[in-house]
Parts: structure tokens; sequence; C-alpha cells
């Protein structure tokens, strides 16, 4: 499932080179919501698990809750993700950038509430307990620089965990994960495959 030679290219919305897996739990953005935040998240299922369709199935809502007792407990979700990352490095869009993907609920950025109407959403395949994969790190940091050329309002102050938005309902992108890590190498490493072009 690892990918290569990535393309980053990004056109209407959508990113070259991920698979493709549109999620029904999606709206438009109207025309004043200018993309301005990126939102690092993280999510296994079942939790702790690695590998399955599972993520894939509840952001298309066709998540069996018979096939897992922690799946009844979600089943009433109907959430997505702009991208979901494996622990390969591979690239699943479920919401075109354009579109406000449901990945956000119930937060607040600078006094802005609603996040999931100016943001992008990234879920990293993980967990708070579990450090993310070297993999995981590149595709990210190649993804974020791009979406950063692509949103002249999307700056590094403005990339944050889901945590940062929605203090005390969630943790994630978890203790694990490595801010200084990835943000010291944004702009450092543009490994845009673009054709040539910017």
């Amino acid at each position: 499932m690892q990918q290569t030679h990535l393309d980053y290219a990004i056109e209407n919305g959508v990113l070259g080179c991920a698979r493709q897996l549109i999620s029904p739990n999606q709206s438009d953005r109207s025309a004043q919501q200018d993309v301005s935040l990126l939102v690092i998240h993280n999510i296994s299922l079942p939790p702790g698990e690695y590998g399955s369709h599972y993520i894939e199935q509840l952001f298309c809502n066709t998540l069996d809750p018979e096939l897992h007792p922690y799946f009844r407990e979600i089943e009433h979700l109907r959430v997505s993700a702009h991208l979901l990352i494996h622990r390969c490095g591979a690239i699943t869009q479920f919401v075109a950038f354009d579109k406000k993907a449901w990945h956000a609920g119930e937060s607040s950025f600078c006094g802005q509430v609603n996040c999931n109407d100016f943001s992008i959403g990234i879920e990293l395949e993980g967990t708070d307990y579990e450090s993310f994969t070297d993999a995981q790190y590149t595709v990210l940091t190649d993804i974020s620089n791009r979406l950063m050329l692509a949103h002249p309002r999307l700056i590094l102050d403005r990339i944050v965990g889901h945590s940062d938005i929605a203090p005390g309902r969630k943790t994630d992108p978890g203790p694990c994960f490595d801010w200084v890590r990835f943000k010291s190498a944004l702009g450092n490493s543009m490994q845009l495959k673009t054709d040539g072009n910017e």
C-alpha cells in the first residue's frame, strides 16, 4: 500500500497522489470561507489496531457495528477528514480541500468557532500512546507545505492539533506526536512533485 514518487499537485481540491474514497460526511464552504487552519488528528480502529479498512468504513458510513464492541459505541457518528495518512505513508482522500470535512466537531481557534468552516483536517493512523512513523512525518510535511503554498492564510502558527481547538474534549494527536520535528521540517523539505512547476 505504500506509495512512492508522490505527486503533490492539487487540482480542484484533489490531491493527485491520494487514493480517492468520497465520504458523504461533507458540506460546502461558503465563498467567504478561506482555508486558514490545518488540524492534525489521530485515529485507529479498533483503538490501537492498524492496517484494516475500518477507518475508511467509518468515514463512509459503512462500518458494521457488529464487528467489534467499540463499533457499537461509535455507529451514530457522522465524521470524516480531508485526508488519512496510513502508517506506511499511503494517503486516502475523503473530502476535497474546497469542501468542509466533518472532522473538528465543537471547536474554536482564536475566538473563531466552528473550525470545520475554515480548516483542513488530516488524520494520522495512530494513537496518543505510540510514535508515528517516519513515512507519516515525511508525507504530512510535504502535504502541509503544499497546502501552505495553496492557501496564503495558512501559516505555521495556524497548524494545530485537535486538542488545541477542542481542549478537554479531544487529546489527539497526543503526546507522542513530535511537533518540534514536524514544524522544524516545514518549509525546509519542499519535496513537491509537480511536473517541475510550483
